[in-house]
């Protein structure tokens, strides 16, 4: 029998939102790399691989430098564009647009099952004097309805697909690894979703229907945590979906009411894993040391995100190109509940939310529940942990609840709501808007000039995107003194590098680029940059352009005074102790610039003690000892390197080193 238009219609409203999504984002596509993509990819020759062996695969799958768990299936996949294409950001940045379509596709799927868990469950969701025969004797949902259901699912899957906020899961490469980590969280939840309908139906086994609970549970952690540590929220939110929609019920003809065994699965699933989680992290929060290269400490950290998780909430519905700068370092810190008054408003904002959450889990199950997932997704990023404070694609999952509990009001039939025109009328404003808006800035993410200068105008007091608008300036100045390109460059690293909270990354690349092009280097830049150094301990940036400067030195590119670099050096050195990435770029700079063998291998040798598991400093120290003609102890730091040959990933490595010392 051929299907109704009215059962094609969900179909037809879906695939129009996968062919809207891919017109908005595909003049995205051709842009280039940004930012952490060259860390982790570009600069990141683990997940460039020569070939598709294993050794070659299990380097690549562990050679993230974004996170002690290495993140490998997002590293595999980035190894998998590279030899497919290499390093081309279009194939990459395709391959991330298919997986935002399969993650919309995802939701599409996950909305409309909970729509008709709701639906199902009406009577004892919605009457708190429904007895527990009513529950039993539930009506599966009429057609209409389930077609209702499904038009309504995929009018949220569109507008997440096409919210301006989730962009950067897109275009930005390198947050393949949020996008990839929420792949396997949706299909989680929809398998925990499954599995307890299976539980709940009279014809179903319960038992199998909890094993699909646990599988997806355990499968959806472990595989996302392999693409991001996001993942791990997994749990929570299939907790909060049994809370509001199945309440943890009991199968039809259980003698009790609350299912004993789903009780049990959120205690090994959730509350052990929190337990061990919290007494790992917990010690480490109270150490200065963990803090020391922040802006923030832990108290106004807490502070401060409670104005970002209240900010996110309308530059996710409501979004502006100026709220949605992408760098989001010119973000004043709260330093006290009135400073700025705002902090305290933005804390009654969330805790009104989650009473609200609360009142509203038997009326209103699905906006109840996109409350609760939304608040939710928030409390890894926002809180505890010292994280940058804001980042965009962190609502890549946290946005979805938004969805859930906006658009299922704004598209509801008029018999349920009153005001149906105005209420159909914004949702198809707010659709348009977040298309336009969303084209709008997948188009400057199209052309790396048009970006920075984009950026730059929508955060003008962000010393990042000042700073990139410079550095790209330099890039199109190809270092000829007399590009326009190169007299443009100044004005926005200079000013950048004046902002406050700026790294030295703009002295840097001022520095830099008159020493490429043999012109005078200032000595305020030099000054400004040694300050900096001095006055904070150096964070990532800050060692990326101290390693810049020695690479410059080193390769014969730049003549950079020896006195001044080495005040830089001492200055950030002086400092508590300093990180393995900074020891091991003074190291390179004594030995190779300096001249200091000496010095160059003790050096090396902490930044080992500091980071014993990271091969590139052995590999390192070891060639220093072969150039010295210490073949016993190059030989002993070999056999101790052998053991980090994990999968075989460092034979290319180790063949090499052998090779050197069977020459000594």
């Amino acid at each position: 029998m051929r299907p109704s238009l009215r059962q094609l219609l969900p179909r037809a409203v879906l695939i129009a939102a996968f062919i809207t999504t891919i017109g908005v984002y595909w003049s995205g596509l051709s842009g280039g790399f940004l930012f952490d993509d060259y860390p982790n990819i570009v600069e990141n020759h683990g997940v460039q691989p020569k070939d598709v062996s294993v050794p070659s695969l299990v380097r690549a799958a562990l050679s993230s430098p974004s996170s002690e768990f290495k993140r490998p299936l997002a590293s595999l996949s980035f190894a998998a564009n590279y030899l497919a294409s290499g390093l081309d950001p279009y194939a990459m940045k395709l391959t991330n647009l298919v997986i935002h379509l399969l993650n919309g596709l995802l939701v599409f799927v996950l909305v409309r099952r909970l729509m008709g868990a709701v639906t199902v469950g009406a009577p004892a969701t919605f009457s708190g004097n429904a007895s527990r025969e009513n529950v039993a004797t539930e009506v599966a949902p009429t057609k209409d309805s389930g077609d209702r259901a499904g038009v309504v699912a995929a009018l949220v899957a569109a507008g997440w697909m096409l919210l301006p906020i989730n962009l950067t899961a897109v275009v930005y490469v390198v947050q393949r690894m949020e996008s990839m980590a929420n792949l396997f969280v949706l299909l989680g939840l929809i398998g925990y979703v499954h599995g307890r309908e299976r539980m709940l139906a009279a014809s179903g086994s319960a038992l199998g229907g909890l094993a699909l609970c646990v599988a997806s549970l355990a499968l959806g952690t472990v595989l996302g945590l392999m693409a991001k540590e996001t993942a791990v929220m997994l749990p929570l939110y299939a907790l909060l979906v049994e809370a509001i929609v199945f309440r943890f019920r009991a199968p039809t003809g259980s003698p009790r009411r609350v299912d004993r065994g789903v009780a049990a699965l959120f205690v090994l699933l959730l509350a052990v894993p929190l337990l061990v989680g919290l007494a790992w992290l917990l010690p480490g929060l109270f150490r200065a040391s963990r803090w020391a290269t922040r802006d923030f400490t832990l108290v106004t950290r807490l502070l401060s995100e409670a104005r970002i998780v209240a900010d996110y909430i309308p530059w996710t519905i409501f979004p502006t190109p100026g709220a949605l700068s992408f760098y989001h370092d010119d973000f004043p810190i709260s330093t006290g509940l009135l400073s700025p008054w705002t902090t305290l408003a933005s804390m009654a904002l969330l805790a009104g939310l989650a009473v609200l959450a609360w009142w509203l889990r038997r009326r209103q199950p699905l906006v109840a529940l996109g409350i609760s997932l939304f608040l939710g997704c928030h409390l890894l990023t926002g809180t505890v942990l010292p994280l940058e404070l804001i980042y965009e694609h962190r609502n890549y999952f946290a946005s979805l609840g938004l969805m859930l509990a906006v658009i299922p009001y704004l598209a509801a039939p008029a018999q349920a709501h009153p005001l149906a025109l105005p209420r159909y009328t914004l949702l198809g404003g707010l659709l348009l808007s977040w298309a336009a808006l969303t084209a709008l800035t997948a188009h400057a993410w199209g052309n790396p000039l048009r970006l920075a200068e984009d950026l730059a105008s929508r955060a003008p007091q962000s010393p990042r995107a000042q700073y990139e608008l410079g550095r790209t300036y330099i890039i199109y100045s190809h270092y000829k003194p007399d590009s326009p390109f190169t007299r443009l460059a100044y004005a926005p690293l200079e000013r950048a590098a004046a902002l406050p909270k700026s790294s030295i990354l703009p002295e840097q690349a001022l520095i830099f680029m008159n020493a490429r092009m043999h012109l005078p280097l200032k000595d305020a830049w030099w000054d400004s940059m040694i300050a900096k150094l001095k006055a904070h301990p150096p964070g990532v940036q800050d060692e990326s352009s101290l390693g810049a400067l020695t690479q410059c030195v080193r390769s014969g590119r730049c003549d950079l005074p020896t006195d001044r670099m080495m005040s830089a050096f001492m200055a950030a050195l002086d400092h508590p102790n300093p990180r393995p990435r900074l020891l091991a770029t003074y190291g390179d700079y004594a030995w190779n610039v300096l001249d200091d063998h000496a010095l160059g291998e003790r050096v090396t040798r902490d930044a080992v003690a500091a980071a014993p598991g990271e091969p590139a400093y052995r590999i390192t120290l070891i060639r220093m000892l072969a150039a010295q003609g210490r073949k016993a102890d190059a030989e002993q730091a070999l056999q101790q390197l052998q053991t980090l040959n994990i999968g075989g990933r460092l034979n290319s490595s180790l063949d090499e080193l052998r090779a050197m010392l069977g020459r000594l």
